[in-house]
């Protein structure tokens, strides 16, 4: 039987980030992708034109029609835009036997917020505390706990203030530092550091949501939390370095680089 994995995030439009890079990430890992929307962007390589988030209880039917019919072996977040939907769908996360990954998405990488102001207490006190692994990136750690990190010395600080919000691991995305990418993966007694060169390739949109996809299709396949995040790096650090020119701004990373370059990892 072929794991299920459920996506629940905002629609990009120019197909780069979102459900539909969730989407792709999941086919290529082997997993069947289901998804519940909760928001619609007008989106292309330049950045976010608009966006309209979907009412609560369209969030919730979406989510309880998938996972009382076919049920999920993960499911990952993204965008979830107000406070509202936060609680929501933490509270369904909840009530779900299946591993979550939490994306906290606040900020898109053209600089446009995707996460209102207003609902950053309930990311922290009710989405972090049933998350299996947060995946923050250096701007969304400092969004969230006031943490600033400038150098790879301080992810541990990170690390350990997202902790505290309740996630049973959390890993730290270091790829605004400079020099290698390293990312730290940590449950606050052991410690995981993940290294991969650095690519000169600005085409980078999506980068964020394809790995929270990629942990969250290696964890339905059976994987341990290190396991799953170490083989999600290895797909987006191929990703990113086939990301392609799509438009006139930021390009995607290329969900499908290895079934150019190798077998399914």
């Amino acid at each position: 039987m072929i794991p299920g994995v459920l996506t629940v995030a905002g629609s990009d439009s120019g197909g780069g980030a979102g459900i539909q890079a969730d989407l792709k990430t999941m086919l290529a890992l082997g997993v069947h992708g289901m998804s519940v929307v909760t928001a619609v962007t007008a989106q292309n390589s330049l950045g976010v034109q608009g966006a309209w988030e979907l009412p609560v209880e369209a969030v919730r039917a979406q989510y309880r029609s998938v996972v009382d019919d076919i049920g999920v072996q993960a499911v990952k977040t993204g965008m979830l835009a107000s406070a509202e939907l936060v609680e929501a769908v933490a509270e369904l996360i909840a009530q779900t036997d299946a591993p979550a990954v939490i994306d906290p998405v606040g900020v898109s990488k053209h600089g446009d917020a995707l996460l209102a102001a207003s609902a950053l207490d309930s990311v922290r006190t009710k989405l972090l505390p049933v998350a299996t692994v947060a995946t923050p990136n250096l701007d969304e750690v400092a969004q969230i706990t006031g943490v600033r990190v400038e150098s790879e010395g301080e992810m541990r600080e990170a690390a350990a203030a997202v902790l505290a919000y309740g996630p049973r691991w959390a890993l730290i995305k270091g790829g605004h530092l400079p020099g290698d990418a390293v990312d730290l993966l940590t449950d606050g007694s052991e410690e995981h550091w993940l290294r991969a060169p650095r690519h000169d390739n600005r085409h980078t949109h999506g980068t964020g949501c394809t790995l929270a996809s990629a942990i969250a299709s290696q964890l339905a396949k059976g994987q341990s939390v290190p396991e799953a995040v170490a083989a999600a790096k290895e797909y987006v650090t191929g990703a990113v370095a086939a990301g392609f020119a799509l438009g006139g701004g930021i390009g995607p990373v290329d969900h499908g680089w290895h079934f150019r370059a190798g077998p399914e990892r």
